[in-house]
């Protein structure tokens, strides 16, 4: 991207919460995280929306006509309604008018119109949604792939999983030699169903991954994993059940911490170290997760985001940008492909 300015097209009609929820962390990332933003919905609902900020009267509004319900099928929506916002959203990208697409709305219509507008990189048989979960170690996340793309797998595609994990564990998220593990039930190489036995196979003969072996659950958030492969199925259980184990975890802290004398002037001193827990297990904070293996950044957002989770998936779509994680990605199937030197 050299000095030029990522932009980034968020769905605005997308999610629970839209569009004003959508609109306020994209006035958020536009102020904080200096890159352009263009909301993609109806433009009275976003202009009213955007009179509740300041400072935001050069963001660019792009009009659209509907939504693909999540009760639709993905593909009769996007097919029934092409100036729905994501079919909006994704064209820009397709048309190189942005840089990235960013929506909270239905997932299987946004990964659905990635794939019909901007089609699957070379070497890419499907792609995955990659989640980042925090663990028992601080600063040290785990990327789950895939979360709910593919239900279901063949060992390729989870060692293209986990070889697009690998990339992106080590330029995004920082880890120089990432640890990959095959969710399993037990440790053992011939532990599992026919798939993981034959994905193990796979992994270990890969040098490009740095495969360390199966990973149970006990291990998911241990930190001895930086990515963690499984089919979609698999993955979307897990996700869902350690949002839910975080949600719980904090309402019992909001609940017990306070109980008593003690507890009620505890809390006073330790509010910001509440607030460090609050940002290291609440899912909002990490923005969404990341389709990889489309050509083009897609985020795909919880159907409940609320602006922090917006502002973050910006974030995780400008890391992914900056870092050229397609143009790596490419480059691991093509060496003919040429990575900016700068990152």
């Amino acid at each position: 991207m050299g000095s030029t300015r990522v932009k980034i097209a968020i769905d605005a009609m997308g999610g629970d919460n839209a569009p004003d929820e959508i609109v306020a962390g994209a006035v958020r990332a536009h102020a904080e995280l200096d890159v352009d933003v263009v909301l993609v919905g109806d433009p009275h609902q976003v202009e009213a929306a955007l009179k509740h900020h300041t400072h935001s009267s050069d963001i660019e509004i792009v009009p659209s006509e509907g939504t693909v319900e999540m009760e639709e099928e993905p593909l009769v929506g996007l097919r029934r309604k092409p100036k729905a916002s994501i079919n909006v959203a994704m064209d820009l990208v397709k048309k190189k008018q942005a840089d990235a697409v960013v929506s909270a709305g239905h997932s299987g219509a946004a990964m659905a119109a990635a794939l019909l507008k901007l089609g699957r990189l070379k070497g890419i048989d499907r792609p995955a949604i990659g989640a980042v979960l925090p663990t028992l170690i601080a600063g040290k996340p785990v990327l789950i792939l895939d979360v709910g793309a593919n239900v279901d797998c063949r060992p390729k595609f989870l060692e293209q999983f986990a070889l697009m994990g690998t990339i992106y564990s080590q330029y995004v998220l920082g880890n120089s030699e990432p640890k990959v593990g095959l969710l399993n039930i037990g440790e053992e190489p011939n532990k599992g169903n026919e798939l993981a036995i034959q994905t193990h196979e796979l992994l270990s003969a890969n040098p490009a991954i740095p495969f360390i072996g199966n990973a149970e659950g006990r291990d998911v958030l241990s930190g001895h994993f930086d990515v963690i492969v499984c089919d979609g199925f698999a993955g979307n259980v897990l996700l869902k059940f350690a949002e839910a184990v975080g949600e719980v975890a904090l309402q019992i802290l909001r609940e017990e911490l306070p109980r008593g004398l003690h507890g009620k002037a505890g809390v006073t001193f330790l509010r910001p170290n509440l607030k460090r827990i609050k940002q290291r297990m609440d899912h909002a904070e990490h923005g969404g997760g990341l389709l990889l293996g489309v050509d083009g950044v897609c985020i795909i957002s919880h159907g409940s985001s609320q602006a922090p989770t917006i502002f973050n998936a910006a974030r995780l779509a400008k890391d992914a940008i900056d870092n050229t994680v397609l143009d790596r990605i490419r480059s691991s199937y093509d060496p003919t492909v040429a990575v900016r030197a700068d990152s």
